[in-house]
């Protein structure tokens, strides 16, 4: 089990409990190769292939494992250019504004924000004027005060968990 200092021993995804020493390597292992085998993760783990079977179902069931349309880059589908689109709304309405929102299937994802901006929204699009529609079909929306649109020039550093997985393991030896 991990010490209390390391915050996922406080990470309980439903009754699962907290992630413990085998869970981190079996991610790890996952982050190596997403694609491997139940048999080969056993191997490179030292773990029977029941275990690491009953494992990953337990994992999956708790909620560690995300969607794999994550993989599939924007660009792949056409839709090259991608933007962060800062959203004003009025609170009250904030749920509302959310699902009609989350109805553009240009709209990638979209987070809650604190601060002056109340959503953050990651949109793909073929062109220039394509997003310009997009953020057009966004303000439209009753409630959204303001947008202001700003271009993904490039991905400096990808989405990654493995520096997380390596001090979570770290401290689980500590």
């Amino acid at each position: 089990m991990l010490p209390r200092c390391c915050p996922l021993a406080l990470l309980e995804l439903g009754s699962m409990g907290p992630l413990d020493r085998a869970d981190l390597d079996l991610l790890n292992a996952l982050a190596d190769d997403h694609r491997a085998t139940v048999v080969a993760l056993a191997e490179r783990l030292g773990l029977s292939r029941n275990t690491v079977q009953a494992r990953l179902a337990r994992l999956e069931r708790g909620g560690v494992f995300q969607s794999f349309e994550r993989a599939i880059p924007p660009a792949a589908l056409g839709l090259p250019i991608e933007a962060m689109v800062s959203v004003t709304v009025r609170q009250a309405e904030l749920p509302r504004i959310t699902q009609a929102i989350s109805a553009i299937p240009e709209v990638v994802q979209a987070y809650g924000m604190s601060g002056q901006v109340d959503l953050l929204v990651r949109v793909a699009a073929r062109d220039t004027q394509h997003l310009f529609d997009i953020d057009a079909r966004v303000l439209a929306i009753d409630g959204v005060e303001r947008t202001e649109t700003s271009l993904v020039m490039g991905e400096v550093i990808g989405y990654r968990i493995r520096p997380i997985l390596e001090w979570a393991r770290e401290e689980a030896i500590r």
